[in-house]
């Protein structure tokens, strides 16, 4: 299997699933993507796909191969995709128009070391195995750099049109998450769930480590006591930093009680305006803020500080051009909050 072209990419686990998965306690803290972008007390960045500021529904989808290699080689530790299958004019933008898998396949062999993320896949509305078979390709095929954030949707116009009842989405995103990650961790072990079941027949490949890293979006109608049990990571919005700090927290306590001391992340996303004048005051935005690189260095601090492990910036709402953008959190922002160097784990 091959990134860039030439390339070899080494793989852990053979693509027939036959031989022994990884029995370390904590296989995913050592999963390359995990590892450079998750650590304990340290923070660092991404940037949403596309990589580029657009009105209206739709993004144009240019450069973005030549901006997730700039995103790379400046020091981002990942790239994060949105699942929106539906154009809906009354329910915002697309996201980045095509299917992830294909487009995170696409991205894997145009990259080398960054991770990359679905923020988030749409649980519901896929079948757990389709999802399982796509995500574990993709984690091979990349060298163990997929990061899989999921929801249960929200979307009204979605779930008619798969054939799934709305009200439902909560009870079937927990039955497929299940299904992804039993499928995931055993070998031809029968497993039922209300859209199927499996029995006499094993899924491959197998991840590179026991398993993708998941990371829940949101609530996705879960409590947050479930998502702490059943999910690697978690994944949500801005808040006041009081009201984060008291979210990390009460994240922190659920964790302990029910994986112990494992380490899960918390991820914040942030749409973001880097205003041209260094010191501009922070002004809010839709899910974010408009701000000079001064108040967004002493944020990001804060957030570092408050236990934030990962930051993604979606810049669709600039104000100035991407790349002058990307340029100036280069020379100022992202020395502060490197990715995590490869070979050791993120505990």
């Amino acid at each position: 299997m091959r990134t860039l072209i030439g390339e070899r990419i080494p793989t852990h686990n053979s693509l027939t699933g036959l031989d022994a998965l990884e029995t370390s306690p904590l296989p995913y803290a050592s999963q390359p993507a995990f590892a450079r972008t998750f650590r304990a007390d340290r923070l660092t960045l991404g940037l949403f796909l596309p990589i580029e500021t657009f009105p209206g529904h739709l993004p144009s989808m240019e450069h973005q191969i030549e901006r997730v290699r700039q995103a790379e080689a400046l020091g981002f530790a990942a790239v994060w995709l949105r699942d929106i299958p539906l154009l809906d004019p009354n329910f915002g933008d697309v996201g980045q128009v095509y299917d992830p898998f294909v487009y995170l396949g696409y991205l894997a062999g145009q990259t080398r070391e960054i991770a990359l993320g679905t923020g988030a896949i749409v649980l519901p509305i896929r079948n757990p195995l389709h999802i399982t078979k796509q995500a574990t390709s993709v984690d091979q095929l990349s060298g163990g750099r997929l990061l899989m954030g999921v929801a249960s949707g929200d979307r009204p116009v979605e779930f008619p049109a798969f054939g799934v009842d709305a009200d439902a989405r909560g009870e079937v995103f927990r039955d497929h998450l299940t299904i992804i990650r039993e499928a995931q961790r055993n070998r031809f072990k029968p497993l039922h769930w209300n859209g199927g079941s499996l029995s006499g027949a094993d899924l491959i490949p197998k991840a590179v480590t026991e398993e993708v890293p998941i990371l829940v979006t949101g609530s996705s109608r879960q409590s947050l006591e479930w998502i702490a049990g059943n999910a690697h990571g978690w994944i949500t919005y801005p808040r006041p930093p009081a009201q984060q700090k008291a979210l990390i927290d009460s994240w922190r306590g659920h964790v302990r009680v029910q994986a112990g001391e494992t380490f899960k992340p918390f991820v914040q996303s942030l749409y973001l305006d880097l205003a041209e004048r260094p010191d501009t005051a922070p002004q809010p935005i839709h899910l974010g803020l408009r701000m000079g690189r001064d108040p967004l260095i002493a944020y990001l601090e804060l957030l570092q500080a408050m236990g934030v492990n990962h930051v993604p910036f979606n810049l669709r709402f600039g104000s100035r051009p991407v790349p002058v953008v990307l340029e100036e959190m280069q020379r100022h922002v992202l020395p502060l909050f490197r990715p995590h160097p490869p070979g050791s784990p993120a505990i």
